[in-house]
């Protein structure tokens, strides 16, 4: 694997990332969209992240706020919230993985957590040719509004059997979404997957989820 520290234009601005591809040719790239109040060092998502790098798949893992955005966010929580800044932040990311040597040409899949979901859902009714899946995990999909109906691409809806509020919500959004979609509960987990084992189902499932989506898209 190679990696190394980027920085994507977005929105007027530059957010740092965390990029990583195979040596060899990826299958495709995974974009992370972290949840509220985390950051691209989230260690439930770069745990995910390794998993998915044994199927081949690049990674990208990005602050979706800038510096002083996030200590903004501390202190009055007002952008965490805000999914059409977030979304177009994910989009500009998305354009700006097809201009890279070794990401360009390949498809996007969208791994979203918490609100970071929300967005993904955002970006990928705006790039529907360049996505190829979204992936939720523990995720507000129903804060992506009218974005649901125009989602094309298929998604994948994790959910802890513990969150029972998130789960509602996860099952109102699928019922708006038009792609295949699946609701996938995790036994026993909590909002954060913190139970043992529970990170390790949401990544195997991430993981088999991404490479049939591959193998379909192939076929």
């Amino acid at each position: 694997m190679i990696s190394q520290l980027v920085t994507v234009p977005a929105d007027g601005t530059t957010l740092a990332g965390d990029l990583v591809v195979p040596e060899e040719p990826a299958r495709a790239v995974v974009l992370f969209a972290h949840g509220s109040g985390s950051s691209r060092h989230s260690p439930r998502n770069r745990r995910v992240a390794a998993e998915l790098r044994t199927a081949g798949l690049g990674t990208l893992l990005m602050d979706l706020l800038t510096e002083r955005e996030e200590r903004q966010d501390a202190l009055t929580a007002e952008h965490r919230f805000d999914i059409p800044l977030l979304g177009r932040r994910l989009v500009a990311a998305i354009d700006w993985l097809q201009e890279q040597p070794e990401t360009q040409g390949l498809r996007v899949a969208l791994f979203g957590a918490s609100t970071g979901a929300a967005a993904a859902l955002v970006a990928a009714a705006q790039r529907p040719d360049r996505v190829l899946t979204v992936v939720s995990r523990g995720g507000r999909p129903d804060l992506a509004g009218d974005a649901l109906e125009a989602v094309r691409s298929p998604v994948l809806l994790i959910v802890g059997g513990q969150d029972h509020e998130v789960m509602r919500l996860n099952e109102e959004a699928a019922r708006r979404l038009h792609p295949p979609h699946s609701l996938h509960v995790v036994p026993g987990a909590t909002h954060l997957f913190e139970e043992p084992g529970a990170l390790d189902r949401v990544a195997e499932t991430a993981r088999q989820w991404c490479d049939d989506r591959l193998r379909a898209a192939a076929g």
